[in-house]
């Protein structure tokens, strides 16, 4: 977390109320047993997330920042830490689908335990351990993000194949014409955290980048054009692939995004509301690096670099795409003009390492992102599944090239 002015005690009450309530709603349709199991080592069940989050708040907060506090499960610690080296030793990520007990009801009692000891204190909490419960809260909405894409996983290797939400309404949308290009002349372009406001350590230090002339895609692609893809034989031809990615083709049997099925000759998805037959007209999601890497090359163009993607987002800054403004249907819908946040993430050909200047923050939150600037590629533009607000201009996520169980999905760019 970059320095920061803390925020009022008040309003910072209220953000840490409705975040906390809005992870329990995203929990509220599921059973002790959808909350448990765990679908892939890239997944987490529910109720860890739950805790997790929790553990967070206590350890970094209420054990480091208020005096007489006790932990309120000796136990929790080793089971719900994450990747923080300096908290010590804690349960394997992929065996957190093991841990049937606590039980889901047993977590919640934990969170009601930690946030009342937390509300309670907020008013004594020196500016330092607010500035943590802010880090919390955007830490916990990442989370609400992982929730809901790891349930999607998890339902979608049932064979029943389940919603968890009904389906939004339809509503007739026209499809998108021809993509549009946004030209930049290229030059030194400002990039990374101005330093106002909350920012992840890792979005900064703002510095100069310069950019070759280029064009930027209006919007992102679509499943109808994807479709199109795979009909002109887009995952059997390895011209289009990279090295890496053709192998993972080949390996995988990888023929089109993940969850999409191909039934009485109509291309379906499994969304949280169900199976049902793909929007031409919507975002594709679902796809790794490797396969918005050789789309971008079967359509004569290339993936944008992240300060090229940032660019853009600073001079068209719409809010418009589809975000998480409450627990329902998370879906990609079409989006009206240049909308650069919201719908799914979009890939960048940049690697996912520090900027000039980085240095992690003191401590073991000091973890949280730089130690991961190894062998990943950054996201821009947050998605569907994005708590609206989280995301920004400068905001970097980052994935392994093969993975796809977030709603990540395609902007092209093309060099001028």
């Amino acid at each position: 977390m970059l320095k920061i002015a803390p925020a009022p005690r008040a309003a910072l009450a209220e953000r840490f109320r409705h975040v906390r309530a809005l992870t329990l709603a995203l929990a509220a349709p599921l059973s002790d047993a959808d909350a448990t199991v765990q679908s892939m080592p890239d997944a987490s069940p529910t109720k860890w997330h739950l805790a997790h989050t929790t553990w967070f708040f206590e350890t970094f907060v209420l054990r480091d920042h208020v005096a007489g506090y006790r932990l309120h499960d000796e136990r929790f610690p080793f089971l719900f830490n994450s990747y923080y080296e300096a908290e010590g030793r804690r349960h394997a990520r992929d065996r957190r689908g093991m841990i049937t007990r606590p039980s889901l009801d047993e977590v919640r009692a934990y969170r009601a335990h930690v946030d009342d000891a937390l509300l309670a204190a907020l008013d004594d909490l020196p500016d330092a351990a607010r500035e943590l419960v802010t880090l919390g809260c955007h830490h916990e909405e990442q989370h609400q993000e992982l929730l809901v894409t790891d349930i999607l996983h998890l339902f979608g290797e049932n064979p029943l194949e389940p919603a968890i939400w009904p389906a939004a309404p339809k509503v007739p949308v026209a499809m998108p014409g021809p993509i549009g290009w946004i030209d930049h002349a290229g030059g030194i372009v400002r990039v990374g955290h101005g330093g106002e406001g909350f920012a992840f350590d890792c979005e900064g230090p703002r510095h100069d980048a310069l950019l070759a002339p280029h064009a930027i895609a209006d919007r992102t692609v679509t499943n109808g054009e994807w479709a199109a893809f795979i009909a002109d034989g887009g995952y059997r031809d390895p011209a289009y692939w990279l090295a890496d990615g053709w192998a993972w083709v080949k390996a995988e049997g990888i023929a089109a995004p993940l969850y999409w099925e191909q039934r009485d000759g109509t291309w379906t998805r499994f969304g949280l509301d169900g199976r049902r037959p793909i929007d031409p007209a919507a975002p594709v999601t679902h796809v790794s690096l490797y396969e918005a890497d050789a789309y971008a090359s079967w359509a004569g163009a290339r993936l944008p670099t992240e300060f090229e993607w940032e660019a853009a987002a600073q001079a068209h800054d719409s809010h418009a795409g589809n975000q998480m403004d409450a627990a329902g249907p998370v879906e990609p819908r079409p989006a009206a003009g240049p909308a650069f946040f919201g719908n799914v993430w979009e890939w960048t050909g940049s690697a996912y390492r520090p900027y000039p200047g980085f240095r992690p923050v003191a401590g073991a939150v000091g973890e949280y992102n730089g130690k991961f600037m190894s062998g990943q590629f950054v996201l821009r533009g947050g998605s569907c599944a994005t708590p609206r607000g989280h995301a920004r201009a400068c905001y970097r996520n980052f994935f392994y090239p093969h993975q796809r169980w977030q709603f990540t999905g395609v902007r092209l760019a093309k060099d001028l």
